[in-house]
């Protein structure tokens, strides 16, 4: 879900960056010091699962496991997904720095969501279908909607866009039902052996 360097316009990457600001700021309010070290984690788990991408059009595709991320974080989401992708602008030149607060938002956001929507039932759910399934939704609805942030910034920028944001949502649909898979395997193996960290 990166957004190339260069393509949105100034209003929309104003948009992007506000957003962005509002989002991390709240987590950095809201984020106390026991939670550091899961953040720290989970933003460079985030960093690597990112890493293997693919470019579609003016965007990419590629796996984010943001829906643990999300549930795990709740609040800081914004201040971790931030940070990772600084340092993949800076190293390895995916998105890049003036498109860090669209990117940022895009990612971050859908997170937060997922955490506000899903995060209290996948914590107090008992049954493992039910864990499984409230997770795997939680995961094809986090790529999903990034996804249709990404398309709306592009299309904000430009109606031309429009078409590479249909192959942007498409190509996110089979990403989509992964992550659920992923999100719904890792959940259940966190409330085995690290329940903590889903409260």
């Amino acid at each position: 879900m990166h957004i190339s360097e260069g393509i949105l316009s100034g209003g929309t990457l104003i948009a992007g960056w506000a957003g962005s600001v509002a989002g991390i700021s709240y987590g950095l309010k809201h984020t106390d010091p026991e939670k550091i070290v899961r953040t720290a984690f989970t933003s460079s788990v985030f960093f690597l699962a990112s890493l293997v991408n693919v470019r579609i059009g003016p965007s990419s595709t590629h796996l984010t496991l943001l829906a643990p991320m999300g549930i795990i974080l709740g609040d800081a989401v914004f201040p971790a997904v931030f940070v990772a992708l600084l340092l993949q602008a800076v190293l390895f030149h995916f998105g890049g720095l003036v498109v860090l607060g669209a990117n940022t938002f895009a990612m971050a956001f859908p997170a937060l969501m997922t955490h506000v929507i899903f995060g209290r039932a996948i914590c107090e759910s008992s049954g493992k279908f039910r864990t499984m399934t409230l997770s795997f939704m939680a995961g094809t609805f986090t790529v999903m909607a990034g996804a249709c942030i990404a398309g709306t910034f592009l299309g904000m920028t430009d109606k031309n866009f429009l078409g590479a944001v249909k192959l942007l949502l498409i190509a996110h649909v089979p990403l989509a039902v992964i992550e659920g898979v992923v999100t719904a395997f890792l959940v259940i193996w966190l409330k085995r052996v690290m329940p903590e960290s889903l409260q």
